[in-house]
């Protein structure tokens, strides 16, 4: 792809991101029983229509966990996680790392809820639809990452 195409489309889908987030957290503290309905929403969403992406998204997770954890232990970097939580200087980096790996997999749990929040609860939530997404992407991959490293290193012959 075009690259002015992509950094377009990367800054228009940020611009979106943003405008939505915004309607989202003004919505959020602004009207009455908001919160009550977020966290019922949430608790409700596996059972409910295209509960497949509870499967599929961290699956993707675990996969992309497994394959940079398999590069970290080849490589000999840090745990992941460990670095994250105590490594100021490389904190970022490797954040931006590990969302980078789940970029796509964020996307696309973005997309599935979007289209759950259309057609079953007739309304976009942003601040669900981010923190489902989150929840089922990026936290498994935070937390297995360095495991199937350290699982990857202690096979290894030495």
């Amino acid at each position: 792809m075009n690259p002015a195409i992509r950094q377009w489309t990367r800054h228009a889908a940020i611009g979106f991101g943003v405008v939505a987030l915004c309607f989202g957290t003004y919505a959020l503290f602004t009207e009455p029983g908001v919160w009550k309905r977020f966290w019922l929403d949430i608790v409700e969403r596996p059972s409910g229509p295209m509960s497949f992406r509870f499967l599929l998204q961290p699956v993707m997770a675990i996969i992309a966990a497994w394959k940079d954890g398999k590069k970290d232990a080849e490589t000999g970097r840090s745990p992941y996680f460990w670095t994250v939580m105590t490594d100021p200087v490389r904190r970022r980096a490797r954040l931006l790392e590990g969302l980078d790996a789940t970029g796509k997999i964020l996307a696309m749990g973005l997309v599935m809820d979007l289209a759950y929040q259309t057609f079953v609860l007739k309304h976009f939530y942003p601040w669900e639809a981010i923190v489902v997404a989150l929840l089922l992407a990026f936290v498994p991959y935070l937390l297995l990452r360095g495991g199937f490293a350290r699982l990857i290193a202690r096979r290894k012959p030495h």
